[in-house]
C-alpha cells in the first residue's frame, strides 16, 4: 500500500529550505512505496486548519526551480502549540490517510516533532514521523551543522569582507556588524572567513556563549583605531553582560521571542561617547537569512540529500528521529546522513564549544576557522591587494 506524506516547514525561513522540500519530492517519486505528497500551506496553523496543497499539481518546471528559490515556498509559521495541538494533528494525519510527516525546521520544530510523534504513538496511529534540520543558526544538536547555516555563514562572511574592505580604503572609523544569533553565535563566528591575510577584518568578533565585557570591548577597540585607523566588529545579536543581561534591554517580548534592541547601534554610540572615536552601526538582518546571492552549492546539496533522507527513513517506517548529518574523519570534507532519535534533539541548543573561541572572547580559534571552511561552498575571487608603497609615483 503506498503511503502518503506531508511535508510542514517551521519556524524561520533559509536559503535551503526550498531544497529539502525539492529533495522529498524528488525522492518520493521514485519510491513505489509513496503516495501523494502534500504540504501545509504555512506551517502547523496550516496543518491544524487542513489547509494542504498537493505538490502532484504544480508544474515540473516549478519543482525544478526550489532549490534556487529563497524562503519557504510552501510558507512557514512560528505557532505556538499547545499539548492539545499535537494530538489534534495526529488525529488530522489518521482521518486523512497520511503515513509519513516530514517536520522541517530547527528547535522548535524539532520539539514539535517530537510531540506529534508522541501523540501519535498514544493513540496507536500507523505515522512516522521524521525530522529535517533546518536553521541558520547551527544550534540544532547532535547533529554535526544543519542545512541553512552554510549559505548564511557564506553571506556574513561575505559582507563583513566588504565592509571591511571599504573600511580599510577609507580608515577613519569602527564599524560594528550585527549578525544573527540569539543564545548561539555560529553565524557571527563565519566572519572571521572574511579575512585573507593578517590584519583583515573583522578585527574582533564577540559571541554570546561569553560575557560581553564593555571595559574590555574599549580598551580593544581603542587600541585597534590607534594602531590601524578603522576597526570592523562583529557581534551576534544577543550578547549579555556578565550577569547575564542582555546588553541591550529587550523591546517586547511573546512567548519564546524576545526582541532586543538593536546591539550594533549601542556599541556604536558607546564607541562615539566613551572613546571620541567616529563609528557606525550595520545590521543585515533578514538579508542574510535566506540570500540566493550567496547560497552554498554545498548547503544545498545537503538539504537535498536531508529531505531524500527523510522519505527513505519514513517510508522504511522509522519514526522519531530526524535526520542528522555526520562528519567523517580524514583530510577531505565528507558527511553522511545519520537518523538521530529525536528525544536527543528536541529543544536542546548547540551553542559554539569553548576551543572554538578565542581565550579573552573577542574572536575565534583555528580550529573553528578549519570546521566552518567547507560548509560554504567554491573558495570566493580574492581581493586585488595594491601595494601602495611600492608602487608610489616619485
Amino acid at each position: 500500500m503506498k503511503k502518503p506524506i506531508l511535508v510542514v516547514h517551521g519556524g524561520a525561513p533559509t536559503a535551503v529550505i526550498n531544497a529539502s522540500l525539492y529533495g522529498v519530492i524528488r525522492e518520493a517519486g521514485s519510491r513505489p512505496k509513496a503516495g501523494p505528497v502534500y504540504a501545509a500551506i504555512g506551517g502547523a496553523g496550516g496543518l491544524l486548519r487542513e489547509e494542504l496543497l498537493d505538490l502532484s499539481a504544480v508544474p515540473a518546471e516549478v519543482i525544478e526551480r526550489l532549490p534556487r528559490t529563497p524562503a519557504s515556498a510552501i510558507g512557514t509559521s512560528r505557532d505556538a502549540l499547545e499539548p492539545e495541538h499535537y494530538r489534534a494533528i495526529a488525529k488530522i494525519l489518521e482521518r486523512r490517510g497520511i503515513r509519513c510527516l516530514l517536520f522541517n525546521g530547527g528547535n522548535g520544530s524539532m520539539d514539535a516533532c517530537g510531540k506529534i510523534y508522541r501523540a501519535s504513538r498514544e493513540l496507536g496511529t500507523e505515522l512516522s514521523v521524521v525530522g529535517i534540520p533546518k536553521t541558520i543558526d547551527n544550534d540544532i544538536s547532535v547533529t554535526d551543522h544543519a542545512p541553512g547555516y552554510g549559505s548564511a555563514a557564506r553571506f556574513i562572511a561575505g559582507t563583513v569582507g566588504e565592509i571591511s574592505q571599504d573600511v580599510a580604503a577609507l580608515p577613519i572609523h569602527v564599524s560594528v556588524v550585527e549578525a544573527m544569533g540569539r543564545n548561539a553565535g555560529w553565524v557571527a563566528a563565519a566572519s572571521a572567513l572574511a579575512r585573507e591575510q593578517e590584519g583583515d577584518g573583522p578585527h574582533l568578533i564577540y559571541l554570546p556563549e561569553r560575557p560581553f565585557r564593555q571595559e574590555e570591548f574599549l580598551e580593544d577597540v581603542a587600541a585597534l583605531h590607534k594602531r590601524q585607523g578603522g576597526v570592523v566588529v562583529v557581534v551576534s545579536e544577543g550578547l549579555k553582560d556578565p550577569d547575564g543581561e542582555p546588553v541591550v534591554p529587550p523591546v517586547f517580548r511573546s512567548g519564546r521571542a524576545v526582541y532586543t534592541g538593536d546591539v550594533s547601534a549601542h556599541l556604536a554610540q558607546l564607541v562615539i561617547k566613551e572613546l571620541g572615536i567616529k563609528a557606525r552601526s550595520e545590521k543585515p538582518g533578514l538579508s542574510g537569512r535566506a540570500s540566493m546571492a550567496c547560497q552554498s552549492s554545498v548547503d544545498r546539496e545537503e538539504a537535498i540529500l536531508a529531505g531524500r533522507e527523510a522519505v527513505k527513513a519514513a517510508l522504511e517506517g522509522a519514526s522519531g528521529v530526524m535526520i542528522g548529518l555526520e562528519r567523517l574523519p580524514g583530510p577531505g570534507y565528507a558527511i553522511r546522513p545519520v537518523r538521530i532519535p529525536i528525544e536527543k534533539v528536541m529543544l536542546t541548543e548547540r551553542l559554539m564549544p569553548d576551543e572554538f573561541i578565542a581565550p579573552r572572547g573577542n574572536d575565534v580559534t583555528p580550529e573553528f576557522l578549519r570546521w566552518c571552511r567547507p560548509l560554504l561552498g567554491e573558495e570566493p575571487m580574492p581581493a586585488a591587494r595594491v601595494e601602495l608603497g611600492r608602487y608610489r609615483a616619485g
